[in-house]
């Protein structure tokens, strides 16, 4: 038995979908396009450019905040956070230290075994991305390019405080998140396309005591719910050996190898204080009122979670049904839209769940009329004329008569056995109600 227990916090990166980047008026919509194409003075850190903070960026990073219980500040600023990597054309990344625009959230997650688990957040801050940096061979040279591109797109870092312990709760923590900031329509979170980045920070203690290990070791930039657990998993392993043997983990910083399903060291582990943090002198600081975080609170959506409880009140579908259904916000309001247009023909909540969950729609060529009609004609082709239920029932009676006496006599048992004698001999779909009604009239 393993007598440690896995200590975990999570740092998770977010691009917000913006048109512009953080800090100027380059397209953030970068994907895809040439190398170092939506770059200008400012991006590239060329001297006596002057940045100027997004707006809108901000007001997504507030309302992430506030989706996840945290306590928007009044008060905030921008700060330089020094170190140098070709991917940092500044020298300096502009981020967030002392004064985020949020702290002490938290989100409910479920641990795999049936229960929800309370993760508490540190802090939502907002900083710009980096340049992108790529290995190649180049004339039987090794080279490494840089994009740069991604520079400066508004970047949304979400700090967990060290309350997770396993890498299930760590893919379940990550995945809820993402669900919850395309709720917000604030970013897509797609991993593919590296627009949500996972940096779990993991060590052990002894199964049993408290408090925090003497060192902790940070997993760089996953890009997949998949990854991030297996990574976890190998690390919580690696470390496990290591401890047995005496041994105390080095602090750094590790990548993921996910040819080789193991993580490999890149860097010793920066503290906060080799970053040099001071305030960033071209921004100015930032204030807030009530009023206006009373807004932002007011145009918030239904979240993830009151959408699932309202769902199971109005809806009465299984839970497998409408945790499918509320994945994603689009498929939710689909399937409301639906079932507001299957009240008047009549089609019920189950068939049209059942139609998006089974088959592959395409709601943006199928619109919901399109899917109630569908449906209609197909219970239509399948449903049993009236007058050949009637002569199978009357023939299931002629043949049962002891059963149909007994059910006159008032043994309901009996009206249960008739019915099952008819659905025997259907092959259409029928509704058991209207076979027990239809031989109540008949008897």
């Amino acid at each position: 038995m393993n007598k440690f227990e896995p200590v975990i916090g999570l740092e998770i990166h977010i691009e917000l979908s913006t048109k512009s980047k953080m800090f100027c008026s380059c397209s953030a919509d970068y994907f895809g396009t040439g190398p170092n194409t939506h770059t200008c003075p400012i991006c590239l850190g060329l001297p006596g450019a002057m940045p100027k903070a997004n707006r809108l960026a901000i007001e997504f990073a507030q309302k992430l905040a506030l989706a996840l219980n945290c306590q928007v500040q009044l008060s905030s600023k921008f700060d330089r956070k020094n170190y140098f990597y070709p991917d940092l054309p500044k020298g300096f990344q502009i981020s967030q230290y002392d004064l985020p625009f949020s702290q002490r959230g938290f989100l409910k997650i479920q641990t795999g075994q049936g229960t929800t688990k309370k993760i508490e957040i540190t802090r939502v801050h907002l900083e710009e991305d980096t340049g992108k940096l790529s290995h190649a061979v180049v004339k039987n040279r090794r080279v490494t390019l840089i994009d740069f591109n991604r520079s400066g797109v508004p970047l949304l870092e979400i700090v967990t405080e060290p309350d997770l312990n396993s890498a299930l709760e760590a893919k379940n923590f990550s995945q809820k998140l993402q669900q919850i900031a395309r709720y917000l329509k604030i970013s897509d979170a797609d991993m593919e396309k590296g627009s949500m980045r996972i940096e779990p920070n993991i060590s052990l203690r002894e199964k049993g005591s408290q408090g925090l290990p003497n060192y902790k070791v940070e997993l760089k930039n996953i890009n997949s719910f998949k990854f991030a657990e297996k990574a976890i998993n190998f690390e919580i392993e690696r470390q496990s050996q290591l401890l047995k043997s005496g041994k105390t983990p080095v602090q750094e910083t590790r990548g993921w190898n996910e040819f080789k399903n193991e993580t490999f060291s890149q860097r010793s582990k920066e503290l906060a204080h080799d970053y040099r943090y001071f305030p960033e002198p071209d921004l100015p600081p930032f204030t807030f009122n009530q009023n206006y975080i009373s807004q932002l609170i007011g145009q918030l959506p239904e979240l993830p979670d009151s959408k699932i409880e309202r769902f199971q009140k109005k809806y009465r579908l299984s839970s497998y049904d409408i945790e499918i259904l509320t994945r994603e916000v689009d498929l939710a309001d689909y399937f409301e839209e639906a079932v507001k247009i299957g009240e008047k023909y009549n089609v019920s909540t189950k068939q049209i769940a059942n139609m998006l969950i089974n088959q592959k729609i395409d709601m943006a060529e199928t619109l919901p009329t399109k899917l109630v009609q569908t449906i209609v004609k197909s219970t239509q082709k399948t449903q049993l004329p009236q007058e050949e239920l009637e002569k199978i029932i009357r023939e299931v009676l002629n043949k049962n008569s002891k059963a149909v006496t007994d059910y006159k006599s008032g043994k309901q048992n009996a009206m249960m056995f008739l019915v099952g004698q008819v659905m025997r001999q259907i092959t259409k779909k029928v509704d058991p109600k209207v076979i027990r009604e239809t031989i109540a009239k008949m008897i």
